[in-house]
């Protein structure tokens, strides 16, 4: 049997907890040390406490003490639920000692992503940067792209809602599924996509009750329109990309996205050869015919 995934979760939120419960399942990982940020009132406890279970024997540790307890622990993947700020220290740490990280942490400036492509390619190591952590919410965006590449002149508008706590918004996955929209659209011009401004897809933002996710995104034409939506019932949903994320970036170095956890362009070019393939064999079978007719 292959070696267990050491795994070190940092963030013990409302995500962060379902990881937790997730990763006590598994069979091809161990939950090795739980991090919360300096001030909480978790720090000492044992994680079961916090999960409302039995206790693990995994004592919550500040993430002052990270270093110190990687050197302890000596985890493979640090999954990394808390803030931009705290999650770029976490990432000069992790990559210096070659630790891979899946970070799910939303609301990161465009200098903060830059600083996390820095550490991973300086460190040799590995980073899953996804903010849309989810399964669903990726085929939504690849959908969202290909919708806005054929429907030309169509209007665009993105709705996402999320719990009343949440602190960004619009959120990041929202943000990114209006760089789809925009990539799409691009298609059918000589508009590079990252000269495109992606504030000039509208996103309206709501911050209600115990939302978990949703994000609907409607192109409306003049005579009719497409919506498509992903929404999560469960944090359940994240956690499950989170471990589908580790399993990919144990193997791998470099910095990547769900598009490449999820390996989405080999699906894509699959789906055109098989429809090419398709349409060769419907030419075939009409000459087939044809020629049967003609004896």
């Amino acid at each position: 049997m292959a070696d267990l995934i050491r795994i070190c979760l940092i963030g013990l939120g409302r995500t962060g907890k379902e990881i937790a419960r997730v990763l006590l399942k598994q069979i091809d990982m161990e939950l090795v040390m739980a991090v919360c940020s300096e001030n909480s009132d978790k720090i000492g406890k044992d994680l079961g406490e916090i999960l409302e279970s039995r206790d693990t024997g995994i004592i919550i540790d500040s993430c002052s003490n990270l270093e110190k307890n990687i050197f302890k622990y000596k985890p493979n993947v640090a999954i990394d639920f808390s803030d931009p700020e705290a999650t770029i220290r976490n990432a000069e740490i992790l990559g210096k000692m070659r630790v891979r990280m899946v970070i799910g942490t939303t609301g990161f400036t465009e200098i903060q992503s830059k600083k996390l492509m820095s550490i991973a390619k300086n460190n040799k190591t590995g980073i899953v940067h996804a903010p849309n952590i989810t399964l669903g919410v990726n085929v939504l965006m690849v959908l969202t792209n290909l919708a806005a590449s054929i429907l030309e002149g169509y209007d665009c508008a993105i709705i996402e809602s999320h719990f009343k706590n949440k602190k960004d918004a619009p959120s990041g996955t929202a943000k990114k599924i209006a760089e789809e929209v925009l990539k799409g659209m691009s298609a059918n011009s000589n508009i590079y996509p990252r000269d495109l401004d992606y504030n000039e897809i509208p996103i309206h933002a709501v911050r209600a009750g115990g939302i978990i996710g949703r994000h609907r995104v409607i192109m409306a034409g003049e005579y009719d329109k497409v919506e498509i939506i992903h929404e999560s019932f469960a944090r359940t949903a994240f956690a499950l990309g989170a471990l589908k994320a580790v399993r990919f970036v144990h193997e791998n170095v470099g910095f990547f996205e769900m598009t490449d956890v999820l390996d989405l362009k080999r699906i894509m070019t699959r789906y055109l050869e098989r429809e090419a393939y398709f349409k060769k064999q419907r030419h075939f079978n009409v000459e087939m015919a044809e020629n049967e007719m003609s004896v």
